[in-house]
């Protein structure tokens, strides 16, 4: 309760933490080793403490301001540790203070920093009237706003962290330098201090590196299905492996290098491979992951499904095949319910299935119409009568459907009679008209092909044996020309060919002589002397 202290050369105020280290911290000494006191805080713990007695406690606390209160000098009375304060100790010291005149009491706590500067700034407002008078506010009121001033320092500093730290390999100091300018990290230290203020900088990089983590290992994981189909295509070879098996089938592989990268140290995500700068590959230790299990498995069940998939095809069109109801021209809608089972369309869309059905109708109508136009030709006299370049009459097509129609070939294009027609008109022109461009079998007739096999065969230069005596007969090319019929049509054919030759059997194609060799062979080719 001294108002006048003296001890020279001791400092006015220290701190425990700073033993062994004074040279670190501002230094304030008592000017001429003396000191007046102009005012006194009067601490009481109100927290429960061991073996301590809040009631003897008062007690003391009482004789004490009696012996304050006679210096006349400002007292408050502070309240301690109100963070593990008990009501009834609270309610008492209040109780306390009413009975002293003009006591006033400030609820602190040390540890979270709640109303010690508004203790001394009432004590201070006290001893300096013209200070503005302080507002005492409870404890837990004041912890409320101190609670939303440090969350509102804590939003900013985290919002300058993700401005300024971007990658997961900063360090503290770097960064700390850097932050130390700027309102928001200054506000956050004063509040919490500089080792939370560091806590948040390493919780942001370790947040940022695991960003970084799960960026590559979506990456990995993305490139894996494509792995899997590059290197294992086959649904035999990896159908119900294990997951060990499945790694070491892959290493196997011709491509494997390519995909992915075994390293030395795992797990991936725990060595440098993260930062690598040619980290592309995928690290082989994923496939221990579970969501790699998962891609492997799903992999597994598409070949599954593929393999069905190809099945449920190759029955469609085997059924197309040996169906009867399938027949040229027929539209999908006639021939859907014959076709069309539960499977079918449990494993394919249907318009898969019209896809398959689209292409078998075309192969189906051309080889109907191949058909038909070979039945024409067997039928070649029912178009000698016709008048040349004239078109049929309705009453002659109808001779000619009366004559053909009991045909299956000619019933096969029973749903395609506009086309069936046309052919019909186009064969009445061929037989009128025999050319390479009106022939029903063109581009693979006789004569297309023949133009074909004598524009290819190579002309054969006097000037590439220059130091030879010419030839005899001047270099003429050789056709050898034979001619297969029955009942005479092989030696007719020949000797209508000789008639068009020279006595010799030169024969002269677009200025060109050749020499032409005939053999005519009637009846079985297979015989050895033919």
């Amino acid at each position: 309760a001294a108002t006048k202290l003296a001890s020279a050369e001791k400092l006015m105020y220290f701190c425990t933490d700073q033993l062994g280290l004074e040279q670190d911290f501002e230094q304030k000494q008592m000017p001429d080793g003396k000191l007046l006191v102009d005012g006194f805080l009067l601490c009481v713990d109100v927290s429960r403490g061991m073996n301590r007695n809040f009631d003897e406690q008062l007690k003391f606390v009482s004789t004490l301001y009696g012996h304050l209160a006679k210096t006349k000098k400002p007292v408050v009375l502070v309240l301690t540790k109100c963070d593990e304060g008990v009501e009834r100790y609270i309610r008492d010291a209040h109780a306390f203070a009413l009975g002293k005149k003009s006591l006033q009491v400030v609820e602190t706590s040390a540890r979270s920093n709640v109303n010690v500067e508004l203790a001394f700034g009432t004590l201070a407002q006290l001893v300096d009237r013209s200070r503005g008078k302080a507002k005492i506010i409870p404890y837990f009121e004041a912890l409320k706003q101190q609670s939303q001033q440090i969350a509102a320092a804590k939003d900013r500093y985290e919002w300058l962290l993700g401005r300024l730290v971007k990658g997961h390999a900063e360090a503290w100091p770097a960064a700390c330098r850097r932050m130390q300018p700027a309102p928001e990290y200054q506000d956050y230290v004063h509040l919490e201090g500089t080792q939370k203020a560091k806590k948040l900088f390493l919780q942001h990089v370790q947040r940022l590196k695991q960003e970084h983590i799960e960026r590559r290992r979506r990456a990995y994981l993305a490139l894996l299905p494509q792995a899997l189909d590059a290197l294992l295509p086959d649904l035999e070879e990896i159908d119900r492996l294990g997951r060990a098996k499945v790694a070491k089938l892959l290493e196997g592989k011709p491509g494997f290098l390519r995909w992915f990268v075994v390293l030395e140290e795992t797990p991936w995500d725990a060595t440098s491979h993260v930062d690598a700068a040619d980290g592309e590959r995928i690290p082989l230790d994923l496939l221990e992951s579970a969501a790699a299990a998962a891609l492997v498995e799903a992999h597994v069940e598409k070949l599954r499904q593929e393999r069905k998939r190809a099945e449920m095809r190759r029955a469609f069109r085997d059924n197309l095949e040996s169906s009867p109801f399938v027949t040229p021209g027929k539209p999908w809608e006639e021939a859907r319910s014959f076709l069309m089972s539960e499977d079918f369309s449990m494993w394919l869309e249907e318009s898969v299935y019209m896809e398959l059905y689209g292409r078998h109708q075309k192969r189906l109508i051309e080889r109907a119409k191949e058909d038909f136009q070979e039945l024409l030709l067997e039928y070649s006299e029912l178009f000698y009568e016709l008048e040349l370049d004239a078109k049929p009459s309705k009453e002659k097509m109808g001779v000619i459907q009366e004559v053909l129609g009991e045909e299956p070939r000619f019933k096969a294009l029973q749903k395609l009679q506009a086309e069936r027609d046309a052919l019909v008109l186009k064969h009445i022109h061929f037989v009128y008209h025999p050319t390479k461009e009106t022939c029903p079998g063109c581009p693979g007739c006789v004569d297309s092909r023949v133009e074909q096999l004598l524009g290819g065969r190579p002309a054969r230069p006097s000037e590439r044996q220059p130091k030879s005596p010419p030839a005899p007969d001047g270099g003429v090319d050789r056709i050898n020309l034979v001619i297969l019929g029955k009942d005479g049509l092989a030696r007719e054919l020949a000797n209508e060919i000789r008639a068009l030759c020279t006595s010799d059997d030169r024969y002269v194609v677009e200025g060109k002589m050749y020499e032409l060799a005939l053999r005519p062979i009637e009846g079985n080719v297979r015989l050895p002397v033919n």
